[in-house]
């Protein structure tokens, strides 16, 4: 492995929204990783080697509101086709006119409604841990509000400007150790134990949180760079994005229903809550992903896929990408 895919570099880029932080490794073909919450480009940490060792330009960003990018002001700045613009800004700015785009969590969901709305620019789409579902249904705030009955969601829960960021900020290491621990597979609370998505009358989500042990993908000292980050900037700019569902909604009205057509991958954990609860659009792929390649499973594996189990992601992003059409 030569010098160049072992360092990784850090730069910004201006777009149409302000200034986008990228951590790019590697060249040849541009992936761009797009993490979700609470997180940064640092998830993709255990990627960026792997991928610039297999020949491609890999390319994580701080998606807005996050780590070292812009984190405008306005609440609906963060809705989901400003983000998409925001991909589409570094594409240009990094020189290339297509780009394979992989996200995870709420990265997921804007992977795929970037390849959905800019299938010009994103020509394969990788979705880990969330699922795709295409645009439309109901009103997304009456469904979070009918969920969970004497208790709420997490969702609902974040979308109230100042709640939550009262219940995080104060403290927000043992916020986010707590957070982290509550989603993977070897620190998640029993069955049947009070399920961390829901808030109790009158509690807090940390309530429910696992308290004096980090998962094992995470160190003490790799915690300390997430919980830097929003020490730094604090977490309103990353609780936006769940304040904009019913605006993406809106947005997103012609294209619902769309399948997501391009050459397409899942990836999710098998006690993950995410691919659990979403278990019927895993089996409407064949509708909603034509062009899937391969979808898996990890077994034992929580949320935080490409951390919990960096060598099996390797192993099946560099498989997939290398079956791609030039």
């Amino acid at each position: 492995m030569t010098q160049h895919f072992t360092e990784a570099t850090h730069r910004s880029v201006l777009t149409p929204g302000g200034r986008i932080h990228l951590v790019e490794q590697g060249s040849g073909p541009l992936v761009l990783l797009v993490h979700g919450f609470p997180e940064s480009w640092y998830s993709w940490r255990h990627q960026l080697p792997a991928l610039a060792a297999a020949g491609y330009r890999a390319v994580a960003v701080d998606v807005r509101g996050y780590g070292r990018s812009s984190k405008p002001a306005e609440t609906q700045a963060y809705r989901m086709l400003d983000l998409v613009e925001d991909n589409v800004s570094v594409v240009r700015a990094l020189g290339a006119e297509t780009a394979v785009v992989i996200g995870h969590d709420w990265g997921a969901t804007i992977a795929a409604t970037s390849a959905l709305t800019e299938p010009e620019v994103f020509r394969a789409v990788g979705l880990l841990s969330v699922p795709y579902t295409p645009p439309g249904g109901p009103r997304p705030s009456d469904v979070f509000a009918g969920m969970g009955g004497d208790e709420e969601f997490y969702v609902a829960y974040f979308q109230e400007p100042g709640r939550a960021e009262a219940e995080i900020e104060p403290d927000v290491r043992g916020w986010l150790a707590g957070f982290y621990a509550a989603l993977s597979a070897d620190t998640m609370p029993a069955p049947g134990a009070p399920d961390p998505h829901f808030v109790g009358k009158g509690g807090t989500l940390r309530d429910r949180f696992p308290a004096g042990r980090l998962p094992a993908w995470l160190s003490e000292s790799e915690l300390d760079v997430y919980a830097g980050e929003f020490e730094r900037t604090g977490l309103t700019g990353a609780l936006n994005r769940y304040r904009n569902m019913d605006r993406d909604w809106e947005d997103l009205a012609a294209f619902a229903g769309a399948p997501l057509t391009q050459p397409s991958l899942f990836i999710g954990g098998s006690l993950d809550a995410s691919t659990t609860w979403l278990a019927d659009a895993i089996e409407a792929y064949p509708v909603t992903l034509p062009g899937l390649v391969s979808s898996h499973l990890l077994d034992g594996c929580g949320h935080f896929v490409q951390q919990e189990r960096p060598a099996d992601v390797n192993r099946i992003l560099t498989d997939w990408l290398a079956a791609l059409p030039a």
